[in-house]
């Protein structure tokens, strides 16, 4: 049957052809043949009329997007597969803070379990601090006229001092033998005297180390100089396992600071030893809270766990008062713990005043918000108002997309402009108003992206940053009644003549490979409008809010890659997008559709209806919303699918008008990235 059919049409196809070809001989009167109807079709679609387009609906619609199948690891349908595994990292730290000297060091204990089928005879470490060295190769790369990355050069004994390490055994880990281990920039290698078994061998490693801490450390850490004493914001500082997976085995791309952080899930339990007058804030849960605030601010602190208004823990004037702190110490250890998390971090300063509140979570459970600022910080329209941006922030997005896990949400006033880590944030201490508003909530947002979903911050920073852009967006909406909700409906056509720019690289490209002045659209502002674009226009709020909420569910405490995504929000969906992922994701494209022409069916008879033709003019292909409106003041709204542009650069359709059109409006409300509005409207002839 299938040879028959096939030998049919290879003879259909050569005789329209020949027929196509026939021409007439001069000396004959004859009328040349009209092509076939199949051919007339194809050549009546060539409108000489048609404007140029460089719309293509076969790369739009290319299939093969996904470049891999499914499989027992990572499934088709976007979750993690029946034997999906990763590696398991805890760590116990004591470390102890010199004021003095900025120095920072100590004894880190790690426990890492192999859940991998591979054995491995040796382990990548990371080693951030290094990154601030002079002959680093972020230092390297800091371009002439500056950079938010790296120490900007600060010249100092910069990077880890490893003084030693060592594999722990014994039933008490009482037996300590030195490795070998090799440093190259930014990484450790630690080979293995014995092979680490398969599917859950662990192995205990002992380091002592040291380094000292940049005034700067690329925005994400650093000491801010306050009026009453030094505010450490303390991150990177412990050797952190570097992550080993099923997609490129070991993640050894090194820290040159545009790209963030992968790392494993674990329990981290930290002890930090600081002079007596400093107050430290941390990661998770304080331990030891009896051993290091008086009696009286143990009380302020049992009242801040049951008050929903904020409640002063110490207070701007105690600040400089001895009888805020413990008596007869020199120095104090701060014993903090934060379980199934991937980081650790903390502050510490003589000069901060502190304050809290309870947080209500979705299940029951009740947490703490904490703001910790120095004078300098401190005021109604500044840092006084934190703890209610952070209750706020993480009541929201518990009861939106996840429960917040932590025990505690810590807001510290600091060096860096924001920075997010488990359970606390650095935030810049000079922001005031809407502006902390917004640094306190997106650094909070982080929680869900990566610290809850783990994704692989330093190769693709749009999956945490340009999420939390997204759900930010909505935070804001919510926050009091929209206190710092922008007052103007945005213009989508403005931004996207800015998000798709000739020039801008591709939003799916590593962190590290794109101009540093385009981080802020690629990793942030462009895929949370991408979001967007999807709940607000193609899919709907229920359809779009089910998927990314499934997204979270399924992939918290592990590792997704983009296509664990793609394949989540499709599946949950019930869409197909991969239209929109070549578009706005893989490919730089730009949206222009123009209106061209309404033509009535009868020019002496309005109510005979009109055909209204529009052209997609560049690379993207997206939904279509349009506007007529008549001659008597009716405005009608059409929507046509994607799917118009499947197989067509234009599209004609007949409107069932009972009047004159005034005007055909594309995208009125301006909520399509359409950057040339110019031709978005048609408008009769007066």
């Amino acid at each position: 049957m299938k040879i028959i059919y096939l030998f049919c049409f290879m003879l259909l196809a050569s005789t329209e052809f020949a027929t196509a070809q026939t021409t007439t001989n001069a000396n004959t009167s004859v009328a040349p043949t009209p092509p076939p109807t199949r051919i007339r079709r194809n050549m009546e679609q060539l409108d000489p009329n048609a404007p140029t387009s460089k719309y293509d609906y076969h790369d739009a619609f290319a299939p093969f997007f996904y470049t891999k199948n499914g499989n027992e690891y990572r499934a088709a349908t976007g979750e993690p597969g029946p034997k999906y595994w990763q590696n398991r990292a805890d760590y116990i730290l004591d470390v102890k803070l010199n004021e003095q000297t900025n120095e920072i060091g100590g004894t880190e204990i790690l426990s890492y379990t192999n859940n991998s089928p591979l054995k491995l005879n040796f382990i990548w470490m990371q080693l951030d601090q290094n990154l601030f060295k002079k002959d680093s190769r972020g230092s390297a790369i800091v371009p002439l006229n500056g950079s938010r990355n790296g120490g900007r050069g600060q010249d100092f004994d910069a990077g880890y001092k490893i003084k030693s390490v060592k594999i722990l055994s014994g039933v008490k880990n009482e037996k300590a033998t030195p490795i070998e281990y090799l440093i190259e920039d930014t990484r450790m290698q630690l080979f293995l005297p014995k092979e680490l078994a398969a599917n859950g061998g662990n192995i205990k490693i002992q380091i002592e180390y040291s380094f000292i801490s940049p005034d700067y450390g690329s925005d994400r850490m650093g000491i801010y100089k306050a009026k009453n004493g030094k505010v450490f914001t303390v991150a990177q500082w412990f050797p952190r396992v570097a992550v080993f997976d099923d997609i490129i085995g070991w993640n050894t791309v090194p820290y040159t600071g545009p790209g963030e952080f992968y790392l494993e899930y674990g329990d981290l339990d930290f002890s930090i030893t600081t002079p007596n007058s400093m107050i430290v804030v941390g990661s998770g849960e304080l331990l030891n809270a009896s051993e290091v605030y008086t009696a009286e601010q143990l009380k302020r602190w049992s009242a801040a766990a049951a008050s929903d208004k904020t409640v002063i823990i110490r207070s701007a004037q105690e600040v400089t008062d001895p009888n805020s702190r413990p008596k007869n110490k020199t120095e104090l250890k701060w014993h903090f713990k934060i379980k199934n998390a991937r980081d650790a971090a903390w502050a510490a300063s003589s000069s901060f005043i502190i304050d809290a509140a309870k947080i209500n979570l979705p299940s029951g459970k009740k947490g703490i918000a904490i703001s910790a600022y120095p004078l300098e910080s401190n005021g109604d329209s500044a840092w006084g108002r934190s703890t209610e941006y952070v209750k706020s922030s993480i009541e929201y997005y518990s009861n939106k997309w996840y429960e917040y896990p932590y025990p505690a949400a810590t807001a510290v006033a600091g060096t860096p402009g924001g920075m997010e880590y488990p359970g606390i944030v650095f935030c810049g201490a000079r922001a005031r108003q809407g502006g902390l508003w917004g640094v306190n909530d997106h650094e909070f947002g982080h929680t869900w992206f990566p610290m809850i979903v783990g994704s692989n911050e330093r190769l693709y920073g749009w999956m945490d940053e340009g999420f939390n852009t997204f759900i930010n967006s909505l935070s804001s909406a919510n926050f009091n009644n929209g206190e710092y909700k922008s007052k103007y409906p945005q213009d989508k056509n403005r931004i996207g003549a800015m998000y798709t720019a000739p020039g801008l690289e591709p939003m799916l490209t590593y962190v590290d490979n794109y101009k540093e002045r385009n981080n802020g659209t690629l990793s942030y502002s462009k895929p949370g409008e991408g979001l967007t674009l999807l709940r607000e226009v193609i899919l709907g709020e229920d359809r779009f809010d089910r998927a990314l909420r499934t997204y979270i569910k399924r992939w918290a405490y592990k590792h997704p890659t983009p296509d664990d995504f793609f394949h989540t929000i499709e599946n949950v969906a019930g869409e197909s997008l991969q239209w929109f992922w070549r578009g706005w994701f893989v490919n730089n494209w730009r949206l222009d559709v123009s209106v061209r022409t309404v033509k009535y069916n009868d020019s002496t008879d309005y109510a005979k209806g009109a055909i209204i033709t529009i052209d997609n003019l560049e690379k993207m292909a997206m939904p279509v919303i349009l506007e007529v409106k008549t001659v008597s003041g009716k405005i009608d709204r059409i929507k046509l699918p994607v799917e118009i542009w499947q197989r067509n650069v234009a599209w004609s359709f007949n409107y069932p008008c009972s009047e004159e059109i005034e005007s055909v409006s594309y995208d009125p409300d301006k909520v399509l990235p359409d950057y040339n509005p110019a031709n978005n409207i048609w408008k009769r002839n007066k």
